[in-house]
């Protein structure tokens, strides 16, 4: 099946990318989505903004794909709590011209939501969405136009929604790599709150899987919920990276995040998959960015090393 990943240079897209034959990449190659993550996969490269429905028509056209995989979003909280405006414009109205272009030329479309379109409840497929920062809430909000294309024009699309994912490739702001190069370079690793926040963790890899048979096997209409079935609280997770790394993790307590959702927790009852567990995928990680600093110096600036809270810029 001839495949468009939208947002396919990014950490998610790019696994995905390598677990296809030779897909065509449309991004917009922003700070996290990197040309160097798709180094040694066969792909096609369009830089491209899903803001822009003229440059969805002409890739597609181009190319005639006969699925699309969106994968194209903002994803950082802190960053949706200083500009919620960039989130709307990428993760909603950017889906919706995805949705557009597939209904046109009656694509197959997988879209990859999050676990934090729940909020704080355990959550099944049919569970009621409750977001509380201005990402979950743009990601739950493209999540209901795609069940309206569904419902209103028939479109053959499914959602699909992983827990926290974790791997190499993953841009220094998110939590585990900023742990793993802070600890590398002797900085202390800011912990939001008390730090009993709990997260669901799953291996990237094992993500990508999961999204690559869903572009063949997706029932139309379906929601999917893919848990790692690993919670921990932002504590248990610096012991054990602590553990796989050898050294000593220092943490320095900050002001919580605001808004900020203690738990997450997703029910999966409709696909059956293999989990790296959370230790053998840590090492996997870390061991990667020891062997690739090739990838992630050129990103650490001056910002890296700052204190302050991050939405207080």
């Amino acid at each position: 099946m001839a495949v468009l990943v939208i947002g396919g240079a990014g950490f998610i897209g790019s696994a995905l990318v390598r677990k296809l034959r030779m897909p065509v990449v449309f991004d917009a190659l922003t700070y996290a989505g990197r040309r160097e993550n798709l180094r040694g996969v066969e792909h096609v490269l369009v830089q491209g903004d899903v803001r822009h429905p003229q440059q969805l028509e002409e890739v597609i056209r181009q190319y005639s794909p006969e699925a699309v995989a969106n994968l194209a979003a903002e994803t950082h909280v802190d960053r949706s709590i200083l500009s919620p405006a960039e989130f709307v414009g990428t993760n909603f109205l950017g889906t919706l011209n995805v949705l557009e272009a597939a209904r046109r030329h009656d694509l197959r479309y997988l879209h990859v939501s999050t676990d934090e379109v729940y909020g704080e409840e355990c959550a099944h497929e049919a569970s009621p969405l409750n977001p509380s920062s201005p990402y979950a809430a743009s990601k739950a909000s493209a999540d209901l136009m795609v069940k309206a294309y569904v419902r209103t024009y028939g479109l053959h699309a499914f959602i699909v929604r992983p827990s926290n994912n974790f791997g190499p490739r993953q841009y220094p702001e998110k939590f585990v790599p900023k742990v793993i190069l802070r600890t590398l370079m002797g900085l202390e690793v800011p912990v939001y709150g008390d730090g009993r926040q709990e997260r669901d963790w799953i291996y990237v890899e094992d993500t990508a899987t999961v999204l690559a048979r869903l572009l063949e096997e997706g029932k139309k209409g379906e929601v999917y919920n893919v848990p790692g079935g690993q919670r921990v609280s932002n504590l248990e997770l610096l012991d054990l990276l602590g553990e796989v790394m050898g050294r000593e993790v220092r943490r320095k307590f900050v002001e919580d995040r605001p808004g900020h959702d203690r738990k997450y927790c997703m029910v999966n009852t409709k696909l059956q998959y293999d989990v790296t567990s959370l230790r053998d995928g840590l090492k996997l990680t870390v061991s990667w960015y020891l062997e690739n600093r090739w990838w992630w110096e050129p990103l650490i600036g001056d910002h890296f090393f700052r204190e302050e809270t991050p939405w207080r810029r």
